[in-house]
């Protein structure tokens, strides 16, 4: 048999692996955290896009909650603005707020929508404002590493999602797309992390997956090795032990409220490899960590 139809048969091996969960998937709500390196880059943009769509046509119920922290890290520089952050959280004061709410409510959120679309997708744009959908509080104060505790300015908690606008959007077939601004009860604007929304939506929403893109292969030992799979009550072992920590702990923080919220699993991949979401929710092994309430 010539290599050609080799290469054709091993393509339809991969659907048929992944035919069990479309059938299981089909139907059921999943949200995707989109960063890091696979917001920049243009290939791997691309194929995201093509991702989301081919999920949303096999009958899955895609939402795409953003981030955007690069971009933002740009136009501050631009601006001669240094911010700080404490465990992943940015310190935003009101200059550093104006330009959150510019580049991922504006520019960040309208390109994905955009390329989503090119793609054959019906992709809709969100932030917290839109029907006052990400309800948030100011956080009062955090502790640096250096143990001093500061105001962090415009720095939410998430303290309700209102689902209604999203649910319609999905079961009229769209995908909606949300950036990490919350709104308080004056109306005020509020920067969230991106995790932590996309942890709540996906309580919200009853997801069955939620499935976190980073920049790293997934959750790592003390040893540096990537972790196939944890329960919740490893990652507060993890946590405890400081072998989580920095950035890594809102995306497990998120994970274990979304999983005592009764979303299924979460999956925190490496967003720098082609075709991440695809390969963790559709293949037998995955590429990340994946994390589940129980053993």
């Amino acid at each position: 048999m010539s290599v050609p139809y080799q290469d054709l048969i091993a393509k339809a091996d991969t659907l048929h692996e992944a035919l069990p969960y479309f059938q299981r998937f089909s139907g059921q709500t999943v949200v995707v955290k989109y960063g890091g390196h696979a917001m920049i880059d243009p290939e791997l943009q691309r194929t995201f896009a093509r991702d989301i769509v081919m999920m949303r046509l096999v009958g899955i119920q895609v939402v795409v909650v953003h981030g955007g922290g690069p971009q933002i890290d740009k136009e501050l520089a631009a601006l001669g603005v240094v911010s700080e952050r404490i465990d992943g959280l940015r310190v935003t004061d009101e200059r550093t707020m104006e330009v959150v709410e510019m580049v991922l409510g504006g520019r960040v959120n309208h390109s994905i929508v955009a390329l989503i679309n090119n793609q054959g997708g019906r992709a809709v744009g969100l932030n917290g404002h839109d029907d006052c959908c990400i309800r948030a509080t100011k956080i009062a104060e955090m502790r640096t590493k250096a143990g001093r505790m500061v105001d962090p300015g415009r720095v939410g908690a998430v303290t309700a999602v209102r689902e209604q606008l999203i649910k319609h959007l999905v079961n009229s077939s769209f995908i909606p797309v949300i950036a990490p601004v919350a709104v308080d009860h004056e109306g005020r604007s509020l920067n969230v992390n991106a995790d932590t929304v996309a942890g709540a939506v996906s309580h919200a929403l009853g997801a069955a997956k939620l499935v976190l893109m980073t920049d790293i292969e997934g959750v790592k030992g003390a040893d540096g090795k990537l972790i196939p799979s944890l329960t919740a009550s490893d990652v507060e072992r993890l946590k405890a032990e400081g072998v989580i920590s920095g950035g890594m702990i809102p995306k497990v923080d998120c994970a274990l409220d979304a999983l005592r919220a009764g979303t299924s699993k979460v999956h925190i991949i490496d967003g720098r490899l082609r075709h991440a979401v695809l390969l963790e929710v559709f293949t037998d092994k995955g590429v990340g960590t994946e994390i589940r309430a129980r053993p």
